[in-house]
């Protein structure tokens, strides 16, 4: 992408209301506005859904088109993929998806303790060589568990076999339950996820003309 197409975007990202902007806020010294208060932004008191890592918001957008009766908030540190799904969002007056972006390090700082009902994880960096950064280890589930009740529901759909195992090893060594194992979607097309299949990300795309395979699980995890 251009630099001037890039600085366009940045500057309409500053006008969308949908959008919360790290550099807008002292997070580290005051409490951001909105954390306690997502229900008031809403303006109902439906279960809130967070996407780490949600790109271009594909699936942030394209859940919230679908469950009308739960809130979805995708967080990404590159504006200028926020972009598209703020616009999307607000194109197709979608009033239940809402954007952050920030490092998905400072989730604890934008939700209080219980406000998040689950969190996905859609195609992350595997991270191979670092274990402690992959977004479905336990390093970070002790973030999530900030922002969850006492049980938090966490999904992931990845192309990568390797993440894949990982959790489902770590599933077992730490005593999470596993409710749903679909190591091949496609494959199976399970009736009672059709949106695993029909919602896809710029990258599930990819994969799949690329013949890789792509599985889901999710996990419930107590405090």
């Amino acid at each position: 992408m251009g630099k001037k197409r890039k600085l366009q975007r940045f500057a309409e990202n500053e006008t969308f209301a949908n959008l919360f902007q790290h550099q807008d806020y002292d997070i580290l010294n005051d409490a951001f506005p909105l954390k306690g208060k997502w229900h008031e932004y809403f303006g109902n008191r439906n279960p809130i859904i967070v996407e780490l890592g949600c790109g271009k918001g594909e699936y942030t957008v394209s859940m919230a088109k679908q469950f009308h009766d739960k809130n979805f908030i995708g967080i990404d540190r590159k504006g200028a993929r926020l972009w598209r799904g703020c616009k999307d969002a607000i194109e197709q007056n979608i009033p239940n998806a809402a954007f952050i972006r920030t490092r998905i390090d400072n989730i604890e700082h934008y939700f209080a303790p219980g406000e998040v009902a689950e969190i996905w994880v859609t195609f992350p960096d595997p991270q191979p060589k670092k274990a402690r950064r992959r977004l479905v280890s336990p390093n970070f589930v002790e973030r999530y568990k900030k922002v969850w009740g006492d049980i938090g529901i966490l999904h992931l759909k990845t192309d990568s076999r390797l993440l894949y195992q990982y959790l489902i090893e770590t599933s077992q060594e730490e005593h999470w339950e596993i409710i749903e194992n679909i190591e091949d979607i496609y494959a199976q097309n399970d009736p009672k996820y059709p949106y695993l299949t029909e919602i896809q990300t710029f990258y599930e795309k990819k994969w799949l003309e690329e013949g890789s395979i792509i599985s889901y699980i999710k996990i419930q995890i107590q405090k």
